[in-house]
């Protein structure tokens, strides 16, 4: 659904004044008086407090019929009557709604529509860039007409795509090459291809390190960011499937490379998540500080997946999902398994973050489990390194990403 003016809704709580509009005169004819000004009783397009305040308006409507507001994310409303459910999420004048009742569905419509402007766009297709398919297995979501355009505006559409996103033999670092003299377009593609990563999991690692350098990029980093195109190309339409069975429980593969970053030797952590057999949470991110040895940055990593899992456990909960037992956490390092649940271990971890030991108070209070995995197993290598094609193409292939458009997909 989408709200028609939705920011005009919005109800000031504070005094603001606006210049006159061009060609405004009073209605009895009289002359104005100079430095006249109206003051604004409703928001109006272009006001600094318009946004907040349609939010406002918008979430005293829902929360005064019964719908609870997520913690885990603000953006979330929720009501649950009996074997009723309905949860609605919202982006600015943007909402999608899902539901087990048809009927509770047409009284929140009912609802929106008495107090606001409201168009029904119907069944949910196409939101915000991303394409939604559907069939008896599951869902499919994927970005393929925004990738496309972005392709187009990047001059690569008739080019020849690659098999990775990033070189294994290239070390990108803030002095490789020579400075740009137009930053801007560097800046908007690394914009777009971070948008792009909602679907795309496999660029996150390469838009992650590109990211880095919007200060002041080179020709080297532009050479990379271009590279990435070229592999969008090779599959433009590829998505995320989320199955209609997935089992009720989280799987977790985490991982880091310590070290990584030749500027300032902090290490990369990364993990991905899984609901069952449906892939729904990852993250690259270099870390907040440098680790003095691998194991303390994988810990570190352990700690970024945990945190993760918490956020994912009470957004489930206010969806009113149960899990069916602790969250897996699997893991390639042996040392930072036993720091987690070795307390023995005090003289070579006393230096680190009090935030790191979440992990053994999760791990004592039977929240997860953490379960050792060869290296060749990790699922999370594809967000801390540039991978050779084999291994790169190996990993993808486990995270069940989808391809509708290409002739050998069903």
């Amino acid at each position: 659904m989408d709200v028609t003016n939705a920011f005009l809704h919005g109800e000031l709580d504070e005094e603001n004044y606006m210049s006159l509009p061009p060609g405004f005169t009073p209605t009895s004819g009289d002359s104005l008086l100079p430095n006249v000004v109206c003051k604004l009783r409703k928001s109006v397009y272009g006001l600094r407090q318009a946004s907040r305040q349609w939010y406002f308006t918008f979430a005293n409507v829902l929360l005064a019929h019964g719908f609870v507001q997520s913690p885990s994310d603000h953006t979330m409303f929720v009501k649950k009557s009996d074997n009723s459910f309905v949860a609605m999420l919202v982006y600015v004048d943007d909402i999608v709604i899902a539901s087990n009742d048809p009927l509770a569905v047409d009284n929140l419509k009912t609802l929106l529509q008495k107090n606001f402007h409201i168009k029904d766009l119907g069944e949910l297709k196409y939101f915000l860039g991303l394409e939604v398919a559907r069939s008896k297995l599951g869902i499919v979501v994927n970005q393929r007409k925004y990738c496309l355009d972005l392709i187009a505006d990047s001059g690569f559409l008739a080019c020849k795509p690659v098999s990775t996103p990033l070189d294994p033999g290239v070390k990108l670092s803030k002095d490789s090459g020579e400075c740009l003299s137009d930053i801007t377009g560097y800046r908007r593609l690394i914009g777009r291809l971070l948008y792009l990563t909602i679907t795309r999991p496999d660029i996150a690692y390469v838009v992650h390190k590109l990211s880095q350098f919007l200060s002041c990029p080179t020709a080297t980093h532009l050479a990379a960011a271009q590279r990435v195109v070229r592999y969008l190309k090779s599959n433009p339409g590829q998505g995320l499937f989320y199955f209609v069975d997935s089992a009720l429980c989280l799987n977790v593969f985490a991982d880091a490379d310590w070290a990584s970053c030749p500027d300032s030797r902090r290490s990369t952590s990364g993990f991905c998540v899984f609901m069952g057999d449906s892939f729904i949470s990852w993250k690259a991110k270099k870390q907040t500080t440098v680790s003095r040895s691998s194991t303390e940055a994988e810990y570190r990593s352990l700690a970024n997946a945990t945190c993760e899992l918490i956020w994912l456990h009470n957004l489930l909960a206010d969806l009113h999902i149960s899990l069916s037992g602790p969250a897996k956490l699997f893991f390639d390092n042996q040392s930072a398994i036993h720091i987690a649940t070795n307390p023995v271990f005090h003289e070579r971890t006393k230096h680190i973050e009090i935030d790191c030991h979440l992990v053994r108070d999760k791990l004592k209070a039977g929240f997860l489990k953490l379960m050792h995995v060869h290296a060749a197993n990790q699922f999370a290598d594809i967000f801390t390194k540039a991978l050779q094609p084999t291994i790169f193409s190996s990993l993808l292939s486990r995270f069940n990403v989808s391809s509708l458009f290409l002739p050998n997909q069903t």
